[in-house]
């Protein structure tokens, strides 16, 4: 099994790598079209660094696996409520980020209800189509609101980017770094899921526990990577638009659709049981750290890795 966990990891690496490319094409095309900061921030980076989760999704769903999509997005939620934010804050000029925007405090009610809400889906064992069009449905309450004030498009996004940007013919780089890292996803998604279901007959794991353990940190590891270079350049307030942001889109977008699919049937909860309790501890906490101080702090940043460390802990113990 060694030569099979190597393959694995690898397509996890490269479904990390090619978000990234696409996460950072976009910026560079957000600044040559003139987007608006607040599209960039809650809207085109979210929808990139959640590709992962809908590449994963659709292929498990199309091979009768669905239950990986929803460990992939629990997992994947976990990493950007506590590992991302806290890097970012750690990493962040002004070691802090604000949450001044009345979008932000706003969005992070749902942002909790985006996270709990398929866990109370699935009390009855099943996520089904009909769930599927519920979550479909909070993500274009979402939406609507969203975009509902003009006044949050008035700034046009003219952040710096990771590569000098150079022109129009940069401009076509990025596009087609794009439709590469798009079809690089699409072949790393169908590698992991035929993976996970290889270790999981073979090793008697739960595919659930692969999603949470490894594929959700691998298909976070875009929005990680986008929360530290934001915090880096001292664009703090980018931050928790993106993550919460890719919080919601996975948890309603990408769920309702695999749900759509393929019903996700959940009929033993043990293994998933730990990252329920530490998911919805983290989204709470997330919350609570907005909503208070209207700012994240170091001493918060450092208490949401310390919820992660000890969420892996517990994982890794009882199982």
């Amino acid at each position: 099994m060694h030569i099979e966990t190597l393959y694995f990891l690898f397509f996890v690496f490269l479904i990390a790598v090619s978000g990234r490319w696409i996460v950072d094409s976009l910026m560079r095309v957000a600044r040559y079209l003139g987007w608006k900061e607040f599209v960039v921030a809650f809207f085109v980076m979210a929808i990139a660094a959640s590709l992962p989760n809908l590449f994963v999704g659709i292929s498990s769903a199309f091979k009768g696996i669905p239950q990986l999509s929803f460990g992939d997005v629990a997992g994947n939620n976990l990493v950007a409520l506590t590992l991302a934010v806290a890097l970012a804050v750690l990493f962040a000029k002004d070691r802090e980020i604000p949450a001044e925007s009345r979008t932000v405090r706003a969005t992070s009610f749902f942002t909790l209800a985006a996270a709990v809400f398929p866990l109370i889906l699935t009390l009855d064992g099943t996520l089904s189509r009909i769930d599927g069009i519920a979550l479909i449905g909070l993500f274009v309450v979402y939406i609507v609101w969203l975009f509902s004030k003009k006044e949050r498009f008035v700034k046009t996004y003219d952040g710096t980017t990771p590569v000098l940007f150079a022109g129009f013919r940069v401009f076509l780089q990025d596009l087609g770094k794009i439709i590469l890292g798009v079809a690089l996803l699409l072949l790393a998604s169908q590698g992991i899921v035929a993976f996970a279901q290889l270790f999981a007959q073979n090793l008697g794991v739960s595919i659930i526990l692969i999603g949470v353990l490894i594929t959700g940190f691998g298909s976070a590891l875009p929005e990680v990577y986008f929360a530290l270079v934001s915090a880096r350049r001292g664009e703090t307030w980018m931050i928790l638009g993106d993550l919460m942001g890719a919080v919601i889109v996975p948890t309603t977008l990408v769920l309702g659709i695999v749900a759509l699919i393929h019903p996700i049937e959940i009929l033993d909860f043990s293994p998933f049981a730990v990252a329920r309790v530490f998911l919805v501890a983290a989204a709470m906490f997330f919350l609570f750290f907005v909503r208070s101080h209207r700012k994240i702090t170091p001493k918060e940043g450092i208490f949401l890795l310390s919820l992660y460390i000890a969420f892996l802990i517990v994982e890794i113990l009882v199982k």
